[in-house]
């Protein structure tokens, strides 16, 4: 997705609100004030910038400086590694993937924030906590979507069978068109997708006290129908070089009739440029699951202060200017990133410009986080190469799930 720009009249919006949650704490020590660097990613850089412009417009002795991240999310997170691990002041506020709280804060590579959360929706507000304490304030969002082509689909499917039913009523009749598709090449979109699949059947990857459960009735069950799937053609067989950008392509071209994805696809797809052959002919709607609707993954970024900082209060004012209301508000009128507020989803003049807002509302509430695991990077590793053996059919579902259950049982300690 392209990034889009930010109008006059926002911007004028946001330099007049900059007051809004970023005034000079009177408590706060002096040297703790003054210009900073913001670690972004490049998606949507150019919308983001002119959020901290309208910052720097407000704020002229504290200016807040852009660099921006490796577009890798695994380089994302090497980079900000080093520098923590280096106690590196390069990054005063950084943009981490919401999975990422817990191992940052546990290792005391960022700082606990002090801020209103009042206004979020609960479940993103929910990935930017470790032990209970705020260590990161959400500022994108989202969830798995199901898209379906509404030209051969009368109604999205609520469960996996009522899909393979309407697959197996549609696909005879349409050539060269497969019944399902999602992420699962062997990266973080294969952890997502599995996730959501154990969710859907009821289950979790860990239970509340963080103890791995993937040999329960549930995750056998979500990773029988991915296998089952792949082997009998519902899931196509190129589908396992699948990430988000080679599904969208597919189900553009009109290759797919149902895929899950996240809601930035839906701009992509209704282009009427020639780019895409669905424009107008399909929709959006919560996944489905084992028995009902499903649990998609919460997906998202936050934003995090670093404990190395050198003018922290200034960090934390940047953090809740960027995430207050009028700078979420004005960042959505441009842009079809999901945000993190609740009163966006219920926005006529935001549901008119993003139809798909209702559906992404119901599917975020409803969205389960990936474990929060301070060794997340090798529980994500080892979750990959249990799945991706399982779906491909070269381990049999029980065993794949039992070696998961014994290799996480020591990441997790």
């Amino acid at each position: 997705m392209k990034a889009l720009h930010v109008t006059a009249a926002a911007l004028a919006l946001g330099a007049g609100l900059a007051a809004c949650g970023s005034s000079p704490s009177p408590q706060a020590p002096a040297q703790e004030r003054g210009p900073i660097t913001f670690l972004g990613g490049k998606f949507e850089a150019e919308s983001v910038q002119k959020i901290v412009d309208a910052w720097n417009a407000a704020h002229p002795q504290e200016k807040a400086s852009v660099v921006l991240l490796p577009e890798s999310a695994d380089e994302q997170r090497r980079k900000l590694i080093q520098n923590a691990q280096t106690k590196s002041d390069a990054g005063d506020v950084m943009l981490i993937d919401a999975v990422w709280t817990s191992e940052f804060a546990a290792n005391r590579w960022v700082e606990e924030l002090k801020l209103d959360t009042t206004g979020f929706l609960p479940t993103t507000i929910e990935t930017a906590k470790y032990r209970d304490k705020l260590y990161a304030m959400p500022v994108f969002t989202g969830t798995g979507l199901l898209y379906y082509r509404t030209d051969l689909a009368e109604q999205p499917p609520k469960t996996w069978a009522e899909m393979k039913q309407i697959c197996d009523e549609v696909l005879p009749k349409q050539k060269g068109m497969s019944c399902y598709g999602g992420q699962f090449d062997k990266y973080e979109g294969l952890t997502v997708n599995f996730s959501e699949a154990v969710a859907s059947a009821g289950g979790e990857l860990l239970d509340a006290s963080g103890q791995p459960q993937l040999t329960s009735e549930a995750a056998k069950q979500a990773a029988q129908f991915l296998a089952d799937a792949f082997k009998s053609g519902m899931i196509p067989k190129e589908a396992i070089t699948y990430k988000e950008e080679e599904g969208r392509v597919a189900f553009q071209e009109g290759k797919l009739l149902f895929y899950r994805n996240w809601a930035y696809g839906y701009e992509a797809a209704q282009k009427t440029d020639g780019s895409s052959k669905v424009a107008g002919k399909f929709d959006v709607a919560p996944i489905p699951g084992l028995n009902g609707p499903g649990a998609g993954t919460l997906g998202g970024n936050n934003l995090a202060v670093s404990a190395f900082s050198k003018h922290k209060q200034t960090a934390r004012d940047f953090v809740a200017f960027m995430t207050s209301a009028e700078q979420i508000k004005a960042f959505a009128r441009t842009s079809s990133m999901p945000v993190p507020r609740a009163a966006i989803y219920d926005d006529p003049e935001m549901i008119k410009k993003y139809p798909y807002l209702p559906a992404l509302k119901e599917g975020i509430l409803a969205a389960k986080p990936r474990p929060k695991a301070v060794r997340y990077g090798d529980v994500t590793a080892a979750v990959q190469e249990s799945a991706y053996a399982i779906i491909t059919g070269a381990k049999p579902v029980d065993q794949g799930l039992s070696e998961l259950q014994t290799t996480l049982g020591p990441l997790l300690k």
